[in-house]
């Protein structure tokens, strides 16, 4: 029986673009905050790392913290649109923040203001809108297809503005001026753009009632439950946990490939080579996103596509390390584009694998917890991207590099070449393993035909 269809094309083109708005914040943050505040403020890398990670100490509860009070919302709005639209306002003022460091200030106010600046985008109001939008998955259709769609046409508008930022902003800072205010100035723009994007995207979709969600069942019991106990939940589901390791290793590799412009500038002399790889990132994964639906319901599912996705990613990065010690460029850029092929379904079809771990939660432990489940996905975001930022900047410092001197030290090249070729090439071994255990599909089917349950139980998420 075919699943019925609950949004236009669009409406999943309006939901994808709000990854613009995400993404704005998320590429220009991992991947400039720490050469702008080196190199342009004049901070010790080491010491920005530190005041990261202690950050993501202090906001990493707040990802279960929004996603419980997503699930216990109730507006004209919906549960999740709210956070989403509301929450990027915040996210706006704070990104232009971490990038308007008063050069006038000494040190010590210096970093206290990004800290708090860092802190608060990250641990309130990034949180809440992007557990929001990443929840929507699951509140505006229920039609497994479709959730898969939505996740390949968020992607595609994410890697499409990973490329766009990482291609231009240099060039784009440098054209304004190259200091302090041409970096307050790009992220008051791109700060905009994320703001106009974010409101187009959350109005552009509608969340299902709650009736309609549930089948007409009531959930007054499935509501009543507190912080602690969405917490013992996510806990329990060992999916969850695998997606959350998942995510976190993604964004630990993508603050490596981030830190790629210290290995442009410093190891291969060419910054401008920076935009280049950003193309061969982002081009393949964009094009296996396209055909990711496909090739779902080809192989009868996510998990095997994802496997043999993450196989093929693993021997590419093992290339990118080859004909990067034998000095060769062009063959660094096909083989980085090969692995990136290979990464592309997992990123389209996570939030659909995400919903999938939701319905086991439900099936195992009776429990409705959208909002809450999504939480994997901020929750990777900051512990990931932090303190993959946080990282670079503390082996950036063991290395001896200094931001504003002209030469640095053989040990910081060394170091620059350990973190772009060595590091995602591991974080690649590991998400395969992690992979491998994840078949949260067969699990779900296993414990309905168990209990002699019908398939579409999962229309009731």
């Amino acid at each position: 029986m075919e699943e019925k269809k609950y949004l236009k094309w669009y409406n999943k083109v309006g939901y994808g673009s709000g990854d613009i708005a995400g993404n704005v914040v998320y590429a220009f943050l991992t991947s400039f905050v720490m050469i702008y505040l080196t190199e342009t403020v004049g901070l010790a890398s080491g010491i920005v790392g530190t005041l990261i990670a202690f950050s993501k100490l202090l906001d990493g509860f707040t990802d279960v913290f929004f996603g419980s009070l997503i699930d216990k919302t109730h507006s004209k709005l919906g549960k999740a649109r709210p956070w989403m639209l509301y929450g990027y306002i915040g996210c706006a003022v704070t990104l232009v923040a971490c990038f308007a460091v008063p050069t006038s200030l000494g040190k010590t106010a210096q970093y206290t203001w990004f800290f708090l600046a860092y802190t608060l985008l990250n641990g309130i109001f990034y949180t809440a809108n992007n557990i929001a939008y990443s929840a929507l998955t699951s509140l505006i259709t229920k039609n497994s297809k479709e959730r898969v769609q939505m996740g390949s046409y968020r992607f595609i508008f994410a890697f499409s503005t990973s490329l766009l930022i990482q291609s231009i902003t240099v060039g784009f800072v440098d054209r304004c001026g190259g200091d302090a205010a041409a970096w307050r100035l790009v992220a008051i723009i791109y700060a905009v753009i994320g703001l106009v994007v974010n409101t187009i995207s959350s109005l552009s979709v509608k969340e299902l009632s709650e009736e309609e969600l549930n089948e007409g069942k009531t959930q007054d019991n499935e509501e009543k439950y507190g912080l602690i106990q969405a917490f013992k939940l996510l806990v329990k589901n060992k999916y969850y946990m695998m997606i959350c390791g998942t995510y976190i290793l993604q964004q630990l590799y993508s603050a490596m490939i981030g830190a790629g412009l210290f290995y442009m500038t410093w190891v291969l002399k060419n910054k401008n080579l920076f935009g280049w790889f950003a193309w061969a990132v982002n081009i393949p994964l964009i094009i296996a996103l396209i055909f990711t639906p496909t090739l779902v319901g080809k192989w009868k599912g996510m998990y095997k596509l994802n496997m043999r996705g993450y196989m093929l990613a693993v021997i590419g990065r093992a290339l990118v390390v080859v004909a990067g010690y034998i000095g060769n460029v062009p063959l660094m850029l096909v083989f980085t584009a090969v692995a990136a092929l290979g990464q592309g379904p997992w990123q389209g079809d996570m939030n659909a694998m995400i919903a999938s771990c939701s319905e086991y939660t439900y099936l195992t432990q009776g429990k409705h917890v959208d909002g809450t489940m999504y939480s994997c996905t901020s929750l990777g975001v900051k512990i990931g991207g932090g303190i993959g930022t946080a990282v670079v900047g503390w082996l950036m410092e063991l290395s001896g590099y200094v931001g504003k001197n002209t030469t640095q030290p053989q040990s910081a090249l060394d170091m620059m070449q350990f973190m772009y070729l060595w590091l995602p090439l591991i974080f690649d071994v590991l998400i395969l393993v992690i992979l491998s255990k994840m078949n949260v599909e067969a699990e779900n089917e296993r414990i309905k035909l168990q209990r002699g349950i019908g398939s579409d139980i999962r229309h009731e998420l």
